[in-house]
């Protein structure tokens, strides 16, 4: 019988890979989100039937429960970079993940996969990052032979970070940025599927394992490539911390006081304290030699989604082609 794996947040950036994959290798794919609706684009990742969007909140017991039913497998996708409403750091990424594998085990669920992120630490300054930690410690207490994946900033056609900074060029000739030496170790999103893909199918031995790309680099030196990508000459300015924290606490203020009205999607405070602490992987820590996968590099993967940020789209190959001809 054709093994089923439910996906909690499958229709989301890493998600959504995960889904893909796993079909890919014949599974039944059930893809639990708050709005199915919107999430009907994940259905010919397999053949008609195979891959379904199903609804599900990871704050209700009964929800999370009903669409584990029957499974083989379950990886949790879910998170925010940002708290809005009921969505808490809490809410969502330390009693959520503590929920599913609490209900995993009930259910005598084969294989947990839960992805959490470089820098979980119950002692940091970072409310995002002590949230990550307690789900880990949450997913542990309940089935200590889960496989929990932590990835460095993850990119990909979708990311919300490249893409976001490379939109900003097009607005403005100065390029604000914080914490410009922090360190990075930028991981492709598929090869963060392939590893949950793995540990789901039960090909990965139980453990924490630390993703992080070939390539090291600092903020300031990831902007950079990303204009050079783009075709375009900005002015990188890395604020001072104090200058961000309050320009930060500003846009948190002005999101308080209008209750979520005006969504802050510039920085928060809780942003800028991530932003001072280096998000690479670990001297001793498991990563992907462990999973046998070889990771894929930044230079391989920018430019087939980067380019349409450039001044004149894909036009701009063309043009440099033929500037080339003239010489």
């Amino acid at each position: 019988m054709t093994k089923l794996v439910t996906i909690y947040g499958g229709s989301g950036f890493v998600g959504r890979y995960v889904a893909r994959r796993m079909a890919a290798q014949g599974w039944r794919v059930r893809v639990a989100v708050r709005r199915p609706n919107e999430a009907l684009f994940v259905k010919p990742y397999g053949v008609v039937g195979q891959v379904e969007p199903v609804l599900c909140n990871i704050r209700d017991d009964a929800s999370v429960s009903a669409v584990m039913d029957g499974a083989d497998a379950v990886v949790n996708c879910v998170g925010v970079l940002s708290e809005l409403g009921k969505n808490s750091f809490d809410a969502v990424q330390a009693e959520g993940p503590e929920r599913i594998a609490r209900l995993a085990a009930e259910h005598g669920v084969g294989q947990l996969v839960h992805i959490s992120a470089i820098g979980a630490d119950a002692e940091s300054d970072s409310a995002y990052q002590q949230s990550k930690a307690a789900g880990e410690a949450g997913v542990l207490t309940q089935l200590p032979d889960a496989v929990i994946l932590r990835p460095s900033i993850i990119f990909g056609t979708e990311d919300s970070f490249f893409n976001r900074f490379a939109g900003m060029t097009r607005m403005s000739p100065i390029l604000p940025i914080t914490g410009g030496a922090t360190k990075f170790q930028p991981v492709w999103v598929d090869d963060v599927a392939q590893a949950a893909a793995k540990a789901a199918m039960g090909d990965v031995e139980p453990g924490v394992y630390e993703l992080g790309g070939p390539d090291v680099a600092t903020f300031r030196e990831l902007m950079d490539k990303m204009l050079v990508e783009c075709r375009r000459t900005r002015v990188v300015f890395n604020m001072p911390t104090w200058m961000a924290k309050i320009m930060a606490f500003s846009f948190d203020l002005l999101e308080a006081v209008t209750f979520g009205l005006a969504r802050n999607r510039m920085i928060t405070r809780d942003q800028v304290r991530n932003l001072a602490k280096d998000n690479v992987v670990g001297e001793d820590a498991q990563g992907f030699e462990s999973l046998e996968i070889e990771p894929v590099s930044m230079d391989s993967v920018l430019p087939d989604y980067l380019w349409r940020f450039r001044p004149t789209g894909q036009y701009d190959a063309i043009k440099e082609s033929a500037e080339n001809l003239r010489t």
